[in-house]
């Protein structure tokens, strides 16, 4: 099947390479020329584990290919993919504009029947201002072209994205026309052999789906926090609490591990948008206020313990910073903790050694260079004479040091530990002072 895809960054070119894997001819559209040219010379973007292999096999077979030009997506494919971005507008809403705009430019050159299929995470109703963009611009030319619209969200996980694709959970199909769901079906049919995993359903709860999801997710992080902040204060240990409360099937394990916040592309933005659709619709959302701002002060909360050991004086200590993306297996650091922290040590005059196997470059990209933030090229050379150890992001070579050979780099032997990877009473026993998120009073006597 002809499937083109708009947007080449992270959920448009999984999309394509995926959906080229299993034989369809999918051309990838993207009006940044310079994208373009690195993916037509074999360069990935982004990182994201196995992308580079299938998108390289899929290119050289032909199958996958990539332009600037909207015209040749256009005429290529019956499925036209919009996996554009959605950025936070200033008052928190997704910002539309990249959608609406492909939107036109498909109702301006199509001239044969195509499927509108909303890939990006969007807000409830944003299916009927594509179709109202597409009618617009083909009154325009009193042009009479069928085409429908269909919400067909994506539940990527970054870093393990290639496998959500190629064995997804379920497959939500949002449409009103009984055929296009077919057609849908129809290009789903390799990832939904051994059970069926499409979900059909209106556009509209289509739409919802994808936030609810995420909110949800973001919700349970969030309650895991406030409640590691209120064990931390009784005496008790949120990871002893975690796994009794997990051991119910009704809650189960995931998204329950308390630490210094959440980030990413997704959830900070997703329920920032979905809090305002409910202002739009007059409705207050107590509850998504409050998971977003519970997010807000746990991202404070390792700098704060910092700055309680040190007394506040911060001015001319160096931090050892483990972990800069905003989880492991990837090199995204959109509204990761990494950069909260840093960001307040430098506010009180302290430098950074970080490490991160990944997100190095676009931490190179964010912050360029400065006398504060030093680049390293291993977790022992960011260890190197620094005041102490902070743990961000949980990378598994993170997870058994050396802590001896830790304890001798270190000016003070103290560990801040974000993500409750180590165990507090074996470092006290190796005499390291070990800063956890919610467990106890691990560092009294």
């Amino acid at each position: 099947m002809k499937v083109t895809i708009y947007g080449s960054g992270y959920v448009g070119l999984v999309t394509g390479a995926c959906l080229a894997e299993v034989g369809n001819d999918v051309l990838c559209v993207d009006i940044d020329q310079g994208k373009i040219d690195q993916l037509n010379n074999g360069e990935i973007p982004i990182f994201e584990p196995g992308l580079g292999l299938v998108v390289t096999k899929n290119s050289e077979s032909g199958r996958l290919r990539f332009t600037t030009s909207a015209t040749e997506g256009i005429e290529h494919g019956l499925y036209q993919f919009i996996a554009v971005g959605t950025p936070p507008d200033e008052d928190g809403s997704a910002d539309l504009q990249y959608v609406l705009s492909v939107a036109r430019s498909i109702g301006a050159n199509m001239s044969d029947y195509r499927i509108l299929v909303n890939k990006s995470t969007v807000p409830v109703g944003t299916a009927d201002k594509v179709r109202s963009a597409v009618n617009e611009e083909l009154k325009k030319r009193n042009g009479k072209v069928e085409f429908d619209v269909v919400s067909n969200p994506e539940f990527l996980k970054e870093g393990a994205a290639i496998d959500d694709f190629m064995k997804p959970d379920r497959i939500i199909i949002g449409t009103d026309n009984p055929r296009t769901a077919e057609l849908m079906r129809a290009l789903y049919m390799p990832f939904n052999r051994n059970r069926d995993r499409v979900i059909n359903m209106d556009i509209r709860s289509a739409e919802l789906t994808k936030y609810a999801s995420n909110a949800m997710l973001a919700t349970k992080i969030s309650f895991m926090n406030e409640l590691s902040n209120l064990a931390e204060r009784l005496g008790a240990d949120i990871e002893k609490v975690r796994i009794g409360m997990g051991s119910d099937p009704r809650i189960g394990y995931h998204f329950i591990y308390p630490g210094c916040g959440y980030g990413g592309s997704c959830f900070p933005k997703d329920v920032q948008a979905l809090e305002r659709t409910a202002h739009d619709v007059e409705y207050h959302a107590e509850l998504l206020s409050a998971v977003e701002s519970v997010n807000k002060r746990q991202k404070q909360v390792l700098f704060n313990k910092i700055s309680t050991h040190f007394n506040g004086d911060l001015n001319g200590k160096v931090f050892a910073l483990w972990g800069l993306a905003f989880k492991p297996n990837t090199d995204d650091m959109r509204e990761a903790p990494s950069r909260t922290i840093m960001e307040a040590l430098w506010d009180k005059g302290a430098s950074v050694k970080a490490y991160d196997p990944e997100a190095t470059n676009e931490a190179r990209r964010l912050y360029g260079d400065r006398a504060d933030l030093q680049l390293c090229d291993s977790p022992e050379a960011a260890l190197d004479n620094t005041d102490a150890l902070v743990i961000v992001t949980e990378w598994s070579i993170f997870r058994s040091p050396d802590f001896n050979k830790i304890k001798s780099m270190l000016k003070q032997p103290v560990i801040f530990d974000g993500r409750n990877i180590y165990d507090p009473h074996m470092l006290k026993n190796l005499g390291i002072v070990h800063y956890a998120i919610g467990r106890g009073n691990q560092n009294e006597p």
